[in-house]
């Protein structure tokens, strides 16, 4: 059994932490070497709703209760990485601890109790991780691809044309500050700038969806291209409106919606659109990988790296 194999030794296992606005994610993926391409299979994906936006765009800080939670949190992933004999992982925090005032504290808090060490990454550098874990992921390389993901507290773009990247932007454009009111007019502005900017010099973008949000309103959609893992904009379209008709409780009802999906939904869907208008897209592509994908390949190919070193210098 593949389980067996994990917990044996067998191949390498890899983790990411995820410490996002709306919840924080732990993947391990195991790596088989195959003499060609690695093999990597989830092993395990836990997700916990701590909704550290919630606290920080409203007051600017994360709360002496959320702090005392993440440290808890981490304890149990620091040993559910124990158990998976992980040998190497990356633990990133995004939009809400980047703009928290006690961000820096609640991590150096998390390393003295939990030791777990976590790095607060800035926009360019989590558009840049998603970006290359596309890549990995993209068959057909030709045209041009909007790359865009949509987080609790900011979103991230990443402009592909025919093979090259041309940018990478992020904004502080996220669900959970759309849920607090606190997106900045001029933040608003400057994505809808940048995006007409770009799509009259790049036509034909179509869009590549990363989150759980555009995850969720994939699996939804009646209609999609599964062979090509895509939904048109006009199928998003329809599930956003069916989506704020609604209340919370009625979409977690009638889509089977966990409380903390059902509220961010709609907003993430209003986002969404919003690209895909502006850059005139038909179709939204969604390969169902993320922020920890990308971790997980970063430290793969890291690791693969140094051996090959330690090899050439034992060949000298």
């Amino acid at each position: 059994m593949m389980t067996d194999k994990i917990l044996t030794g067998y191949g390498t296992n890899y983790a990411a932490i995820d410490i996002g606005s709306n919840a924080v994610r732990l993947l391990i993926k195991h790596v088989e070497e195959t003499g060609g391409t690695p093999e990597m299979s989830k092993v395990l994906m836990v997700r916990v709703p701590m909704r550290l936006g919630f606290d920080v765009f409203a007051t600017g800080a994360i709360s002496d209760k959320k702090a005392k939670d993440m440290v808890r949190l981490m304890k149990a992933y620091r040993q559910l990485m124990r158990v998976y004999d992980v040998e190497d992982y990356r633990a990133c925090a995004t939009s809400a601890m980047r703009d928290a005032r006690n961000g820096s504290a609640v991590i150096r808090r998390i390393a003295r109790k939990a030791g777990i060490r976590v790095e607060i990454i800035d926009g360019q550098e989590e558009a840049r991780i998603i970006y290359n874990n596309h890549l990995t992921y993209m068959g057909d390389r030709r045209g041009n691809y909007m790359y865009v993901d949509v987080g609790g507290g900011s979103t991230e773009v990443n402009l592909l044309s025919e093979g090259q990247l041309v940018c990478s932007r992020s904004y502080n454009v996220g669900t959970v500050r759309m849920l607090n009111r606190a997106v900045a007019d001029t933040e608003w502005q400057r994505l809808k700038g940048d995006l007409a900017a770009l799509a009259q010099s790049y036509p034909g973008i179509n869009i590549v969806g990363s989150g759980g949000n555009i995850n969720k309103l994939y699996r939804l959609a009646e209609q999609k291209d599964k062979r090509l893992g895509r939904m048109t904009v006009d199928t998003l379209r329809g599930l956003h409106e069916q989506l704020s008709a609604l209340s919370v409780e009625e979409r977690m009802a009638k889509f089977d919606l966990k409380p903390d999906r059902a509220d961010v939904i709609v907003p993430a869907g209003h986002i969404f659109l919003l690209v895909a208008g502006l850059v005139s897209a038909e179709y939204i592509y969604v390969p169902v990988i993320g922020l920890s994908d990308g971790i997980i390949d970063e430290i793969y190919e890291e690791h693969k790296a140094r051996r090959l070193r330690e090899l050439m210098n034992m060949g000298k």
